[in-house]
């Protein structure tokens, strides 16, 4: 009987002060507007990182303690006696994708100046077509929207954002805690500009190259994918390379693997079915690595017009006199390349970081000797050819007489 008495009073004081309910009534819908004027909900979870076993992409293992101004680069030494040419693949952990080191912050100032100084060398796009607009929208939203919060929380931070306006829509942005700045997850519709424009988000916020190829056919199913896969063959339709080895990728636009790889000594009669067999058969969720290795002389790691390379078309460099080799501008080059397939879209993702190490390193850790038979090696394994496509001649005596010395 006590509770509805109680029930009553409340009736009866209601009655005696309606706006009571005039100011519950104007403090509740304060309390939403303000939620939604100003939501910064951080979202550096698993699952609002939308890491479920819905979206296709695999568990990236958080590195919550990670300090990149602390990290060394990763050190490749991937010396043979002999050189034979083969894709050299291994498995790699989906986590370890993107690696970054004490270099980062001063490489992304660099990607951002040679952005300005070559766009349309540095970043490309093969026509308007839709499904490579989609495969760049996939991986942009890939990298910056999952992995980079998830693998690195101490570098990026995924939080909503609100407006002024109460009828504009949450936005979820990605924050940079080494720069500051701040980018959207969801981008526009897509268009050639705006897919253009994710290309170069990816290209100055992540220390890596990518580039995406798709197969000849227009529409990409599951049945075309794994073991009974048809060899398609593949096709570069959009990159963004800040640190080229010797090529212009514009050029290389629309182009198969094959064509992108006709300078390559033996890569028609070693490689070529192979490559085409392993890209076409490539399954979601499976990521693979490899590494190669060059010498390059007095050369900056934007390398897209030469440098590098030996060209049958262009005049032979003369031999460096042993003695005369400047140390200090000669380096090791060493690509780590990765391969995996985006899930939706079916479009392969290569990705390169570069490394280099100067050869007065090498020297020190011990290895003179056997980054000097490798240099041997290259003319003595199953495409001697290689070893004048590296420019060995023009620096080989003088590199190995520094390494043995």
């Amino acid at each position: 009987m006590a509770h509805y008495g109680c029930t009553d009073s409340l009736i009866s004081y209601v009655e005696r002060n309606p706006l009571i309910i005039v100011f519950i009534a104007l403090g509740t819908w304060l309390f939403g507007y303000w939620n939604r004027k100003n939501p910064t909900i951080e979202t550096n979870s698993p699952e609002n990182t939308h890491q479920n076993a819905n979206n296709g992409y695999p568990p990236i293992e958080s590195l919550p303690e990670f300090n990149w101004e602390a990290t060394e680069p990763l050190s490749f030494r991937p010396f043979k006696p002999k050189y034979h040419l083969t894709m050299g693949l291994r498995a790699l952990d989906p986590s370890d994708l993107l690696q970054i080191d004490r270099t980062y912050k001063d490489r992304l100032a660099l990607r951002s100046q040679l952005l300005a100084k070559y766009p349309d060398t540095v970043v490309g796009v093969n026509g308007d077509s839709e499904r490579v607009q989609a495969a760049i929208y996939e991986l942009y939203e890939f990298i910056l929207g999952v992995y980079l919060p998830t693998r690195y929380p101490t570098m990026f931070r995924l939080s909503t954002t609100g407006d002024t306006d109460p009828e504009q829509k949450v936005q979820t942005v990605l924050e940079s805690k080494v720069t500051g700045k701040h980018i959207p997850i969801k981008l526009p519709p897509q268009s050639p500009e705006t897919s253009r424009n994710a290309l170069e988000t990816l290209g100055t916020w992540v220390d890596e190259d990518f580039i995406i190829l798709l197969p000849e056919k227009t529409t990409p199913s599951d049945d075309a994918i794994g073991e009974d896969a048809v060899d398609e063959k593949y096709v570069l339709h959009a990159y963004t390379v800040h640190f080229p080895a010797g090529f212009d990728l514009s050029k290389k636009l629309g182009r198969r693997l094959a064509e992108i790889h006709t300078p390559v000594p033996g890569y028609a009669e070693k490689l070529e079915k192979s490559m085409d067999r392993f890209f076409a058969r490539l399954e979601v969720g499976k990521f693979v690595q490899r590494v190669n290795w060059s010498v390059t002389l007095n050369t900056p790691l934007f390398a897209a017009f030469g440098q590098t390379h030996g060209r049958k078309d262009a005049v032979a460099d003369e031999e460096i006199k042993v003695g005369e080799l400047d140390v200090d501008t000669t380096l090791l080059r060493c690509e780590r390349q990765t391969l995996h397939r985006l899930p939706h879209t079916k479009a392969l993702v290569f990705a390169v970081h570069t490394y280099t190490y100067p050869l007065q390193m090498i020297k020190d850790e011990g290895l003179g000797e056997e980054m000097a038979s490798a240099v041997d090696g290259l003319k003595e394994g199953s495409a001697p050819q290689i070893h004048w496509y590296k420019r060995g001649p023009v620096w080989g005596p003088a590199v190995k007489a520094f390494l043995r010395s």
